[in-house]
């Protein structure tokens, strides 16, 4: 992993890892992937200590993800709907997204706001379901708490996996993130490029 990556997280310490991972969580694209993966491998340099890390990147992500819940919750289907309408293009959201989710959700029960932590693409988006459908906030948050842990921990660890090959493979792996970013980035943008209103 580039070293500017790995220097922008140490020096942001435990609360920008929180700060990122909250804004992840809300607007796209920088995934949580490369997050906390840069966050393992500064565990792996010893300029971070795993449980700080774990408990920073997991709070943010629940905290991310219950500015979605508590949308939700207040406004309902008929105040969230003209939002999403006007604004998902830059959420790369559409009304018909959040309704499948929404019969994804009513379908397999309260329980997949813990399973979809593990899911690219419908780990924040089922906190709208959530939240319209007026989930407990209580159990709302354990759950999302309790999937972004274990999903956290899961690329800290990679992330120090990966560290042990990054001075081997420097003139490779910089590039190849800073690719990876670029990508991301280029993606959201394509999306928003190519966006079209449902008819």
């Amino acid at each position: 992993m580039s070293d500017w990556i790995i220097d922008l997280i140490e020096r942001g310490g435990y609360l920008g890892i929180a700060l990122l991972m909250f804004i992840e969580n809300i607007f796209p694209p920088i995934p949580s992937e490369l997050i906390m993966g840069a966050g393992g491998v500064a565990v792996a340099r010893g300029s971070m200590t795993f449980w700080p890390l774990l408990a920073a990147g997991t709070v943010g992500s629940t905290l991310g993800n219950y500015v979605w819940f508590i949308a939700g919750d207040r406004l309902g289907y008929r105040r969230l709907e003209p939002i999403i309408d006007r604004w998902g293009r830059w959420l790369t959201m559409r009304w018909s997204d959040i309704e499948a989710a929404q019969g994804f959700f009513q379908r397999h029960g309260q329980w997949v706001v813990f399973a979809m932590r593990f899911s690219p693409f419908l780990r924040t988006m089922i906190s709208l379901p959530a939240g319209l459908s007026h989930m407990n906030h209580g159990k709302f948050l354990v759950f999302t708490f309790a999937g972004a842990a274990v999903w956290n921990t899961l690329l800290i660890f990679g992330g120090k996996l990966l560290a042990r090959y990054l001075d081997a493979m420097h003139a490779v792996t910089g590039p190849a993130i800073g690719a990876m970013v670029i990508l991301a980035v280029g993606v959201w943008l394509w999306r928003v490029v190519r966006w079209k209103d449902e008819v």
